[in-house]
């Protein structure tokens, strides 16, 4: 079992850090918990290490032991990270056991590992799963250590300690010779059997004569010859020779004996009682020889623990406790469990004695780290730490969940479901947070987040369907928590404000769930008759409509209406339903996502369609596919009719069109099948080998015979565009592996193009037909950025920057005040600016007096900057651009930064420190930079407002004035009123204040008094100016109203006035359009001369998450 327990140096362990154990063993993917309420840490089991476990934390208890190892220090131990040093010399087991005592003492967790203290003894998982003996144990542990410390100063560590030695006397009762052998011993053993304790078994083992006569006769070397004799055997412990006098003593037996004697009478001061003279002795009343034993078995054992030696019970140490260590657990025992526990069968096997009158110094009570190494302190507290952000990490994964935010001013209601109207990192955020809170704290994240929101923010349950996203629930109960919600991980949220989206109201909930179905009818022919060609395209229909809305939505006169419920619309099972049922729902109907309709005249003349010997008049079957020939080559036929079913391979379909177009053999090795949509696009060819079925192809679809080989497995099949303004049918085709990289397939639809330069980048379109995210990543493959075959990129103008940086267009903005003005710049971007190249923003932020109704931004040009620089570095860098040269700004920290939308500044960058990762800007974000007549170093609850004063008896305001107002006490309207009239030296009581609204040419006055009520829980809200209806943040105008010299309610201006007419203009021509396109919308498919924008094919939603390598 020990064979290589004293093989040191070739111990495999690993030990330079906690936690890390055998190369075998698998890392735990939670960190050990905590220690228990006793504050005690148990050792776990590897298997059948109990009773190694019970040394060890006996061991542990003794701090005799404990202490006289921590004493000894690395320079005489060595380094473990030395172990593998060839001329280092590391005692791996003593330093192994001082770190597992280290952690039984100071390291939070349950349980301590001994996988490194077993590796340093060489053993195998063998040896750990089997049960052995723990004396054995015992003796071979002390000798190894022994032969360990060899040559340093514990090298008698084990015989200080634990070494006694036995007397064996032999007394000739002839010539009284006596003859005496010493052995040394470590431990005692004694029979317990028919004894009624420990007192009665030493003195039957050790005090008691036995007796050699009769026929056992001892041979006297003094008489020669077989006498009588009478055996002792006698405990001598070391003694300490100190306790002498002097050197005569120590030459006297007798003296020798005293000394003995009382110590061991001190040692067991309990028993027996001493004359103050230390003449006589005298057992005590009601007393053994048993003093206080640390009991113990073989897998576990009981510990009484004093104040001195552990603090237990989490600190409070008023008296001694007994613990019960059962390996991994550590529980509080009572003294009648113990003495029920081992009695009988279950008696206790191995005792270990402390002498009762050790003292523990005063600072060592209650103190861990007493006299534990400081290279072992620091890993303990490093460990903790590592532990408290594991245990972290871990509960923050165990309780934190992802929602998926859909925005809704970025969404718009099309075709009876919410789509984005950008890319998908515009429309959809993802936040993780934590599920304990509550769903006010959500709304309030929320609400931090978008800083642009403005009005009543309502959080609504959606979910993603083939016809796009559909509302359900309202979430409300700002009280309950996201668990007491029932919000499931993964959950998508949709931020609105509860009404309507893009001007349109938009349905909730089950009922009008909406099903994207596939609708069939038989096209209209030039003489206006009906064809034999089947057109399928997908429509959208609210789950709760009539099923007889169909006719209106299409714009068809009507007719019958027959339903499909199965995958594919081959098999036999199309139903009519009766008129009487059309005005059931298509729920009652029991239609779902991908169920067809077809829709037939009711006068349909049943001969038209016999001439196919199908009966196609109830249509229960359509086994066929229509194959056009593309391939440019004359034939008798243009297209043909394959039979087919759903299991019918692409291959075979190919062949018999090529038969029966009778064109030639040789294009059966060089021809493909491609699906034709319902405009006419061609789109990606179908690999031979797949069936009917695994290709998605419907019976009735018509394909295009046309040349090249189809894409085998390991290729994509792309069209490619030029520019984001992508026309039907100018797209461009391609073949390439999917292992190309980004950068290469570039280069291969630049060259296609005749495109020359390096300075374009790939964009992939998304299903909106718009220039999605970029593909950053050049040198990733287009299999790793789930580039799929039929997907379109799209060649954009402009070199994207390396990965980690960001190209920032940077504006001038100098708003007027005062101090006077800037001068211009030519812009020098592609738009229309007015004189001087400015963008001029009608009705900013300072749009209530007339001379300051204009926001100018000037463009200066880009920059391409890390994501790790800081705000202040890009100050920098913009002000070494060319155009910066005309302006006088001292530093960088006479520069104000905001972010641009919507042509206007938007929100303030604070903390010039700070990196530009951390404000979350997105790759097209653009900053403007307003010059300051002083720095500023604005803290994170200060808010930086425009004030402008009323002008007495005048519609119009005074300039605007920068105004800081510290919210650090609350965001209230009675701290930003006292605020405003300090800044102007007005009583608080003399004024009125309003925030305005450029959007909408509002002003809304700000009360200390107002209680604002909500229509859903008619509730007094917070009084918080940054929620509704306020939502006030940095840069925003606030109207001042003196009531000394003016006092009426009216903050607005002639301005607001002239823009609310022209908003009442737009308003009423976009509804004129939105209904204009509503009726363009219905016949989309009613015609097949009305042009349609190009649809890709039919696929489930899915949302990509670039790579981030």
């Amino acid at each position: 079992m020990f064979g290589d327990l004293f093989e040191e140096d070739d111990s495999s362990v690993s030990h330079n850090q906690y936690g890390k154990g055998k190369k075998l063993k698998t890392k735990a993917v939670e960190p050990p918990p905590p220690r228990e309420f006793t504050n005690l840490s148990g050792i776990r089991n590897q298997g059948g290490t109990c009773y190694l476990n019970s040394l060890l934390q006996t061991l542990h208890f003794t701090p005799e032991f404990r202490e006289a190892l921590f004493s000894l220090g690395p320079e005489e131990l060595g380094s473990l990270e030395d172990k593998d040093k060839p001329d280092a010399k590391v005692r791996i087991i003593p330093l192994e056991l001082q770190r597992l005592f280290a952690q039984l003492l100071l390291l939070d967790q349950e349980a301590a590992s001994t996988a490194d203290l077993t590796d340093s003894f060489g053993w195998t998982s063998n040896e750990e799963m089997r049960q052995h003996d723990v004396q054995e144990l015992n003796r071979i542990l002390f000798s190894a250590l022994e032969t360990s410390l060899v040559g340093t100063s514990g090298h008698d560590l084990i015989n200080r300690l634990y070494h006694g030695t036995i007397v064996n006397q032999i007394v000739c009762k002839e010539c009284k010779n006596v003859s005496e052998k010493q052995e040394d011993f470590l431990d005692l053993t004694v029979a317990v059997k028919n004894v009624s304790g420990l007192e009665d078994a030493l003195w039957n083992m050790y005090v008691e004569e036995e007796i050699f006569d009769s026929d056992n006769l001892y041979h006297c070397g003094t008489c020669d010859r077989l006498v009588k004799a009478a055996k002792e055997e006698n405990s001598k412990p070391d003694v300490n020779l100190k306790d002498l006098q002097n050197e005569e003593e120590i030459d006297d037996p007798l003296m020798i004996l005293k000394t003995i004697l009382l110590q061991f009478l001190q040692l067991h001061s309990q028993t027996f009682l001493l004359s103050s003279d230390e003449s006589t002795v005298r057992l005590l009343k009601n007393s053994t020889l048993q003093a206080e034993p640390d009991f113990q078995r073989n897998d576990q054992q009981i510990f009484k623990t004093l104040p001195s030696e552990s603090p237990g019970f989490n600190g409070r140490t008023s008296c001694p406790h007994w613990f019960d260590i059962n390996d991994s657990k550590v529980q509080p025992i009572k003294e009648k469990d113990i003495q029920q526990q081992f009695q009988g069968k279950e008696s206790a096997y191995m005792l270990f004695y402390r002498k009762s009158q050790l003292q523990r110094p005063p600072e060592a009570r209650g103190n861990p780290r007493y006299r534990v190494p400081r290279h072992l302190l620091s890993e303990m507290d490093a460990a903790n730490i590592e532990l408290q952000t594991k245990r972290a990490e871990c509960d923050s994964t165990e309780n934190n969940f992802e929602l998926h935010l859909h925005l809704g001013p970025h969404y718009h209601f099309f075709n009876g479901a919410l789509h984005p109207v950008g890319s998908q990192t515009e429309s959809v955020w993802d936040l993780t947070f934590d599920k304990r809170k509550t769903l006010g704290d959500l709304r309030q994240s929320i609400f931090q987040l978008l800083e642009f929101w403005e009005g009543d923010m309502v959080l609504s349950v959606a979910k993603l369907l083939p016809a796009g996203l559909h509302v359900y629930q309202t979430l409300d109960g700002d009280s309950l928590t996201l668990s007491e919600i029932e919000l499931a991980d993964g959950e998508d949220i949709f931020v609105w404000n509860g009404v309507e989206v893009g001007g349109i109201q938009i349905p909730a909930g089950r009922d009008c769930e909406p099903l994207l179905l596939n609708v069939l009818h038989l096209a209209t022919s030039s003489e206006g008759g009906k064809c034999q060609q089947l057109i399928e395209f997908p429509h959208v229909f609210p789950s709760n409509a009539e099923v007889g809305t169909v006719f209106t939505s299409l714009a068809i006169p009507g007719g019958v209406v027959l339903i499909n419920n199965t995958e594919s619309i081959g098999e036999k099972n199309w139903t009519t339903i009766p008129k009487v049922d059309l005005k059931k729902t298509f729920r009652e109907q029991g239609l779902r996502n991908g169920s067809s309709i077809l829709i037939r005249d009711s006068n349909h003349d049943n001969s038209l369609l016999a001439k196919q010997e199908k009966w196609i008049t109830s249509m229960n079957e359509i086994d066929w596919l229509q194959v056009k020939n593309l391939c440019e080559l004359e034939s008798e036929e243009e297209q043909v009719r394959i039979s087919a079913t759903v299991n019918t391979v692409v291959f075979d379909i190919r062949i018999k069109a090529i038969q029966e177009l009778k064109l030639m053999k040789e294009l059966a090795e060089n021809s493909c099948l491609r699906p034709i949509d319902r405009n006419g696009k061609l789109l990606c060819p179908v690999p031979d080998n797949y069936t009917l079925k695994e290709a998605g192809l419907k019976m009735g679809s018509s394909l295009g015979l046309c040349p090249g080989r189809a894409p085998t497995s390991s290729q994509l099949f792309l069209f490619f565009a030029v520019g984001s303004d992508v026309q039907p049918g100018t797209e461009m085709e391609i073949i390439v592996e999917e292992t190309l990289s980004v950068r290469d397939c570039l280069k291969i639809m630049l060259e296609k193009s005749g495109l020359l330069g390096d300075a374009w980048h790939l964009r992939k379109m998304d299903w909106c037909y718009e220039a999605g995210e970029p593909l950053c990543d050049e040198d990733a493959t287009l299999k790793e950025l789930t580039i799929c075959s039929g997907d379109t990129l799209l060649l954009i103008e402009g070199k994207l920057p390396p990965l980690g940086f960001l190209t920032v267009p940077i504006w001038w903005y100098q708003p007027q005040h005062p101090s006077g003005h800037w001068k211009s710049h030519q812009d020098r971007r592609n738009c229309t600016p007015s004189q001087g190249g400015i963008w001029r923003a009608i009705s900013a932020q300072g749009a209530p007096g007339d001379v300051h109704a204009e926001v100018s931004l000037h463009y200066l040009g880009d920059i391409d900057i890390s994501e790790d620089a800081t705000l202040m570095e890009l100050k920098s860098q913009a002000m070494t651009l060319p155009s910066f040269s005309e302006f006088v700004i001292p530093s960088p920290a006479f520069l104000r930064a905001w972010t641009v939308e919507s042509k206007r500044p938007s929100r303030l960058l604070r903390a010039d420190q700070q990196q530009l990762k951390e404000y979350k800007l997105g790759r097209r974000t653009e900053i403007c930079l307003e010059p300051l007549q002083k720095e500023e170093n604005l803290g994170p609850q200060d808010v930086l407002l425009r004030t402008q004063m009323r002008l007495p008896g005048e519609r119009a305001y005074a300039l605007p004035m920068n105004m800081v107002w510290d919210a650090a006490r609350g965001w209230t309207a009675g701290s930003l009123r006292q605020r405003v009239a300090d800044f102007y030296s007005l009583p608080v009581e003399k004024i009125e204040i309003a925030k305005y609204f450029p959007e909408k040419f509002e002003w809304l006055p700000i009360s200390s008094w107002n209680q604002q009520i909500t229509k859903r829980k008619k509730k007094k809200k917070q009084d918080n100016l940054q929620g509704a209806p306020y939502h006030l943040k940095d840069g925003d105008t606030i109207g001042v109203k003196n009531l000394l010299a003016e006092d009426d309610d009216d903050f607005s201006t002639v301005t607001d006035d002239i823009g609310k007419e022209k908003q009442k203009q737009l308003a009423l021509g976009k509804r004129k359009s939105q209904e204009a396109l509503r009726v363009q919308s219905s016949h989309v498919f009613s015609g097949a001369e009305t042009p349609a924008r190009p649809r890709g094919p039919e696929a489930s939603l899915s949302i990509h998450v670039g790579s981030f390598r």
